[in-house]
């Protein structure tokens, strides 16, 4: 397969590239900054410098024609304030949604979070985040020329990932380690039969590959 990934130097993106490179797939990472270059390279990703904030949808297309699915994974990041949420968090998602559309690239995954709600409340950066990311899942769903998969993995951790996860429509709040939602990403990228569905992701006792597979199709 080849995949395209929005936000290609993030640190799930990075251990997703590895992954997939491992496995044979071919893989791209769009990227702002021409100096990330080398750290995808060493992760077997081939790097595409491209600023979703400013670029076209017809920018976007271009480097997604020819792919066989698309992961957004793109984020503002820690430290970032409300409007760069709502560029990258929201917009950039959206750009990301209509460039597949526009490219015929019908597989697509959005890494979300736990609580995105287009209806959330409040005024903290946070809370600016949730809404942002709420905003884009509720477009993505509203897409049916993508067969999407939107993920919501609970707490990010840099722990060693265990190749044990709860994932589900509903989990409840807790942990995950960003190895094993990189592993996750990976078996949905290939498993069109979780289009349609929104998953909360968080450790737990099943296999990921098990855990795809028990979904798929619900």
């Amino acid at each position: 397969m080849r995949i395209v990934i929005a936000g290609g130097h993030g640190q799930i993106a990075l251990r997703l590239e590895r992954l997939l490179a491992a496995r044979g797939d071919e893989v791209a990472g769009i990227i702002r900054k021409a100096e990330q270059a080398d750290d995808l390279r060493q992760a077997g990703a081939e790097p595409v410098v491209l600023d979703l904030e400013s670029a076209s949808v017809d920018e976007v297309a271009e480097r997604l024609r020819g792919a066989d699915a698309a992961v957004f994974a793109a984020g503002a990041g820690p430290g970032s304030g409300a409007t760069r949420k709502d560029t990258v968090d929201k917009a950039a998602a959206v750009l990301f949604a209509d460039a597949a559309v526009k490219a015929g690239v019908r597989r697509f995954v959005v890494v979300s979070s736990m609580g995105a709600d287009p209806r959330h409340q409040g005024d903290e950066i946070f809370d600016v985040y949730l809404r942002a990311k709420g905003e884009a899942d509720a477009y993505v769903r509203g897409l049916d020329a993508l067969d999407w998969t939107i993920l919501r993995p609970g707490q990010l951790t840099d722990d060693a990932g265990t190749g044990l996860v709860r994932l589900e429509a509903r989990t409840g709040r807790g942990p995950i380690p960003r190895d094993d939602v990189a592993a996750v990403l990976a078996e949905l990228v290939d498993t069109s039969a979780t289009a349609g569905l929104t998953l909360e992701l968080i450790s737990g006792s099943v296999p990921v590959s098990v855990a795809v597979k028990s979904v798929a199709g619900n």
